[in-house]
């Protein structure tokens, strides 16, 4: 179900928040990760104040995102890390179009560029509102590329597997680890190396002009 408010205060009002934590953000889902079973009261909660102020495309893409989650929310768990479920909504939400990669990703890349490249997967904390926009940025892209060099090297199908494969652990310590050996047949380690060489061939060249 997708609600559009009157306004940003009603907006607050419908999901029982001041309003002000959501000024910015185009639309919620109502579910959170670890909600398992078919979660009924999912909903996608739009901001009309910042999604009118969206393009075409941004709208088509913040509503793919957050459908996604509604659509997966029965394959998440505790166990589930935002990395991979905020990641597999950008991903699907990019799936089929033309936009590079420095174009999905513009803050990761200016990171990348000036000898930032990050030492693991963004943590839970590095999504946070109310931070450092241009961090909070990093982490959803670097989210997104993380599903994205999945899709690419393993394929989109193994993507889901894996997916589902996090949110059925039983508890959230050993969670990826296992779901990257027994669906990847890799380790953390060596998928971390993989997710920082594809920024690297990303974009640590200048655009050509």
């Amino acid at each position: 179900m997708v609600l559009v408010p009157p306004s940003l205060d009603a907006m607050g009002e419908l999901l029982g928040q001041p309003a002000d934590g959501y000024r910015g953000t185009a639309a919620v889902t109502t579910g959170r990760t670890g909600d398992r079973g078919a979660a009924p009261a999912d909903r996608v909660v739009v901001n009309p104040e910042a999604y009118a102020s969206l393009g075409a495309f941004g709208r088509r893409f913040v509503l793919a995102h957050e459908t996604t989650h509604v659509a997966t929310r029965a394959h998440t768990s505790a166990a589930t890390p935002l990395w991979l479920s905020e990641g597999f909504a950008d991903w699907a939400a990019h799936r089929g179009g033309d936009r590079a990669p420095r174009d999905i990703a513009p803050a990761l890349g200016r990171a990348v560029r000036a000898g930032d490249v990050p030492d693991a997967l963004p943590a839970d904390a590095d999504f946070a509102f109310g931070g450092d926009q241009e961090a909070v940025a990093r982490a959803y892209e670097g989210a997104w590329l993380a599903c994205e060099l999945i899709a690419d090297r393993w394929g989109e199908a193994e993507l889901a597997a894996f997916y589902r494969a996090v949110g059925a652990h039983p508890q959230r310590e050993g969670a990826v680890e296992e779901a990257l050996r027994t669906v990847l047949s890799t380790t953390p380690e060596a998928f971390t190396r993989a997710w920082q060489d594809r920024m690297r061939q990303d974009f640590s060249s200048a655009p050509s002009r």
